[in-house]
C-alpha cells in the first residue's frame, strides 16, 4: 500500500540492516532488466515494459494486467519493479485482507490523485482469485475508466477466476516456470550480490544440484532455502554449503538421480519393469524416487502411455484412456499435485491384467512389411469413386458386410501374399478374453486358413 511513516522506517532499517529482510526479498529485481525468466513478457513495447513508461505509446495508455503463474515465478516481483521504476502513485492490495472497503477507499483516493495532481495509480492486487464475483465488481469502473491501472496476480485459471467483464478489459500474461537454469543464475547472483550474501559460503555442484530440485522452479523456495542453509554452514564455521548441511537444513534427503544420465534411465526401466510384474509397491517406490529428485513429471505420463499400449493392451482397454488423461492432467496441472495423478495411473497399470499381444501383432506385421512382403492391394478393395475406377476392376465385387446377416463377408483383404498371414495373438488375461473369442469366430468366418 502507499508508504506511510512505518513502512518508511521498515525500509530504512532494512537499508542499515540488510539481514532483516528474508534473502528473498533483497534479491528482487530493481529494474526489468534484471528479472529472471519471463523474457517473452518483457521485450521492447509490452505491457509491463509501459508500465514503467519505456516508450511513449502516444495517445494509447499502459493497459491493465493480469499476470496468471505457479508460485515463485515473479508476479509480485513484477509488481515491485514497476512500484520503484514508475513515477506513477503505486498502491498495493491483498485480496486475502482486502475488501471492497478497501478498493472503493484506493479508486477515490487515484481519483483524487488523477483530478488533483494529474497523477495516474498503479493497484497491484494479489491474490485475485480470492476475491468474489461483487468484490470484483468493483473494480471494473476503475479499469474501464483508467482511474487506476490493475495489476492483478494469480495462481489459479483467470477463465475461472476471474469474472468475463474484468478479463475483457485487461491484457492477460501467462508466466511460465523458471526452468533449472533460471534458477541456477538467481542462486548465484545471491552467492556474490551486495544485497545477498557477498561470498560468505560457497556453493559446491551437489550441493546447487539439490537446491535445485528443492526449488522445483519457485525462485521464492530456492532463495529461502539457500537462506537457511548459508546460516547452517556458516554457524559450523563452514566456508561451503554442505549437501549434508543442506539436508539436515530443509529436512529433505538428496536422491541419488541424475536427470540427463544413467540414473534418470535406469529408474525409469525399473518403474515400467515393475509395472509390467505387476508389483505395484516397487512401481511406486520408482515413481516416488523420479519425482522426488525433480523430474519431468510429463516424462513419466509419456512413460506410463507406453507401458499401457505395451504391456496391458486389451487385457484392460481402460489402461490406456487413464495414462492419457494423466497425462492431460499433469499437463494442466504441474508439481506437487501432479504427483497423486500419475500414482493414481501407476497403480491402476501395475494391478491391471498383463498382455503384449498389441506389441507383438505390430511388430510382426512391420517384420513382414520390412522384408518387401506387401504386394498390391486386392481389385475389389481398392477406391472405386473416381472416374474411370470401374473399368480397372476397382472396387468390382466388394461385398458390403453390413448387407449380411452376421454383418462379415468372406472375401480376402489382405494382399495375396499375406492372405492367411496371422499377425494378433489374444492372450486371456482380463477382458482380452473376450477379444480372443471374437478373432477365433471372425477368422473361422472370413474362411482364412491356418498359417
Amino acid at each position: 500500500m502507499e508508504p506511510d511513516l512505518f513502512t518508511a522506517a521498515a525500509e530504512e532499517r532494512q537499508e542499515r540492516e540488510p539481514a532483516a529482510s528474508p534473502l528473498a526479498v533483497r534479491m528482487r529485481p530493481r529494474t526489468l532488466d534484471e528479472v529472471v525468466g519471463q523474457q517473452h513478457l518483457l521485450k521492447p513495447g509490452s505491457p509491463l515494459r509501459r508500465l514503467v513508461g519505456e516508450g511513449s505509446g502516444g495517445p494509447a495508455g499502459p493497459s491493465s494486467v493480469i499476470l496468471w503463474g505457479p508460485p515463485g515465478t515473479g508476479k509480485t516481483t513484477l509488481a515491485y519493479v514497476v512500484s520503484k521504476a514508475t513515477n506513477k502513485r503505486f498502491v498495493e492490495l491483498s485480496a486475502i485482507t482486502a475488501g471492497v472497503k478497501e478498493v472503493r477507499a484506493v479508486i477515490d483516493g487515484a481519483r483524487r490523485a488523477s483530478g488533483g495532481y494529474g497523477q495516474e495509480t498503479v493497484l497491484f492486487l494479489d491474490e485475485i482469485h480470492r476475491f468474489s464475483k461483487a468484490q470484483q465488481d468493483s473494480l471494473l469502473p476503475a479499469v474501464e475508466n483508467r482511474w487506476v491501472t490493475l495489476i492483478a496476480a494469480t495462481t489459479e485459471n483467470p477463465y475461472f477466476s476471474v469474472i468475463s467483464p474484468l478479463l475483457s478489459r485487461s491484457l492477460l500474461l501467462t508466466l511460465e516456470p523458471l526452468t533449472d537454469d533460471d534458477i541456477r543464475g538467481l542462486l548465484r547472483r545471491a552467492l556474490t550480490d551486495e544485497r545477498g550474501l557477498k561470498d560468505a559460503v560457497g556453493l559446491p555442484e551437489d550441493t546447487e544440484e539439490h537446491l535445485l530440485r528443492i526449488a522445483g522452479g519457485d525462485a521464492r523456495r530456492a532463495l529461502t532455502a539457500l537462506e537457511a542453509a548459508a546460516g547452517a554452514a556458516l554457524d559450523k564455521g563452514e566456508s561451503e554449503i554442505a549437501l549434508t548441511t543442506l539436508e539436515e537444513t530443509v529436512d529433505r534427503a538428496a536422491v541419488t538421480y541424475d536427470r540427463d544420465g544413467d540414473q534418470h534411465y535406469d529408474v525409469a526401466s525399473a518403474l515400467i519393469k515393475s509395472i509390467r510384474g505387476s508389483d505395484v509397491d516397487a512401481a511406486l517406490h520408482y515413481l516416488a524416487r523420479m519425482i522426488e529428485a525433480g523430474e519431468d513429471p510429463r516424462f513419466i505420463a509419456r512413460r506410463l502411455m507406453i507401458s499401457a499400449s505395451e504391456d496391458i493392451g486389451l487385457a484392460d482397454p481402460n489402461a490406456l484412456p487413464i495414462a492419457v488423461a494423466a497425462a492431460q492432467a499433469v499437463a494442466m496441472i504441474g508439481f506437487p499435485e501432479a504427483a497423486l495423478t500419475l500414482s493414481h495411473a501407476t497403480i491402476a497399470l501395475a494391478l491391471a491384467p498383463k498382455s503384449n499381444s498389441a506389441t507383438t501383432a505390430i511388430g510382426a506385421a512391420l517384420d513382414d512389411v520390412r522384408k518387401g512382403l506387401a504386394g498390391p492391394v486386392p481389385r475389389h478393395l481398392r477406391d472405386g469413386h473416381y472416374q474411370g475406377a470401374a473399368k480397372l476392376g476397382h472396387a468390382q465385387g466388394y461385398v458390403y458386410p453390413h448387407d449380411l446377416p452376421e454383418g462379415i463377408a468372406a472375401q480376402q483383404y489382405a494382399p495375396d501374399a499375406l492372405k492367411d498371414r496371422e499377425y494378433y495373438a489374444p492372450g486371456r488375461h482380463g477382458a482380452e478374453a473376450r477379444y480372443a473369442d471374437a478373432v477365433e469366430w471372425t477368422r473361422k468366418h472370413l474362411g482364412r486358413k491356418r498359417s
